[in-house]
């Protein structure tokens, strides 16, 4: 199998790409919405990230991807060996899963194994790709069009971390606490607000405007497309260092503390844009948090929070038919009102 475009390789879409660093570092964060036109580097971008994340360790023969820290939140087969003794751990890839537009509902949480049930007569759980995704990243391409029923679910899920699936006298309950990464093409129609508020960051990334940068793009894809392992080669130290940063963060976001006076600024943000609720301010710390710890800084600083308000609060703010301007244009000004 060809190794996927390097993250490192992407040319621009700075703010995409830190996004996606910070839902890594930050699981909590909400997950990642990219709004862009074709051809911008969406797709690309998630999949690329998919290598460099961190193993996570798994207990043999689980299904669920379960945590062996928690076992209060594992199966009946992981809890039986947690409590059992001190079984066998194993190391598997970070999971980041796609969830096809035109995926059944079964398909999605999971059903009755119909093969079992034929051959021997016995009622078993097939899963589903919400619990292939758990403790990974569940990926929606063209999440605006995504079928109203699969959203209801998708929600549902994302709040209570649990997917639970009643089919056909089966009663199975298992974890589903997986990153929500959507990406989408603003002509194609909104997301509904729902789903939107969902996601923590939100992030409009467009073609490159320089030709330069157009020409690089295009002389990096076509080096890969013509040889994706070296290509992959030649970006392995840089490849390197990404991976770096992600496991320090993910190591120190722990650690990073929160002063006071940037809370206050926080609040004060999201009261001048009137973002409704405080899920606006709690996306914000947690995204400045994020951004503090792949800086390598132990506090969070009023530079991380403004760094970061774009992404956290564009797609939170009430739309306003007496100004013209764009969500962006908005926090900017807010921003700047602020002073220093």
């Amino acid at each position: 199998m060809a190794p996927p475009f390097p993250f490192s390789a992407i040319v621009g879409q700075t703010e995409m790409r830190e996004a996606l660093l910070m839902a890594a570092v930050e699981p909590s964060l909400g997950g990642v919405l990219v709004f862009g036109h074709r051809g911008t580097g969406k797709s690309t971008a998630v999949r690329a990230l998919a290598g460099l994340l961190p193993k996570i360790e798994v207990l043999p023969g689980c299904r669920f991807n379960c945590d062996p820290q928690r076992p209060d939140s594992a199966c009946d087969p992981c809890r039986a060996q947690l409590e059992g003794g001190t079984p066998k751990r194993r190391k598997i890839d970070t999971p980041v899963i796609d969830l096809p537009l035109g995926a059944s509902e079964d398909r999605v949480v999971g059903a009755l194994d119909l093969e079992k049930a034929l051959v021997s007569g016995e009622k078993a759980f097939e899963p589903g790709l919400l619990a292939a995704a758990n403790r990974g990243f569940l990926y929606i391409d063209e999440a605006n069009l995504l079928e109203d029923h699969l959203v209801d679910l998708l929600l549902d899920v994302a709040a209570s971390g649990v997917n639970v699936v009643e089919r056909e006298g089966l009663s199975v309950r298992h974890a589903a606490r997986f990153v929500l990464v959507g990406s989408g093409n603003p002509e194609e129609g909104e997301l509904r607000p729902q789903l939107l508020d969902r996601f923590g960051l939100s992030v409009e990334v467009a073609s490159p405007t320089e030709i330069k940068d157009r020409v690089e793009v295009v002389k990096r894809r076509d080096a890969f497309d013509r040889d994706p392992e070296g290509f992959a080669k030649q970006y392995k130290a840089r490849e390197g260092k990404v991976r770096t940063r992600i496991a320090k963060g993910k190591a120190a976001i722990g650690e990073i503390t929160m002063p006071d006076d940037t809370l206050a600024i926080a609040a004060e943000l999201c009261l001048a844009l009137g973002v409704d609720g405080l899920r606006g301010e709690l996306t914000l710390i947690r995204a400045a948090r994020a951004r503090a710890a792949l800086d390598g800084d132990a506090a969070v600083t009023r530079d991380h929070l403004l760094q970061v308000a774009p992404s956290a609060l564009r797609h939170r703010l009430r739309r306003d038919p007496l100004d013209e301007a764009g969500s962006t244009a908005r926090i900017d000004r807010a921003i700047a009102a602020l002073g220093d």
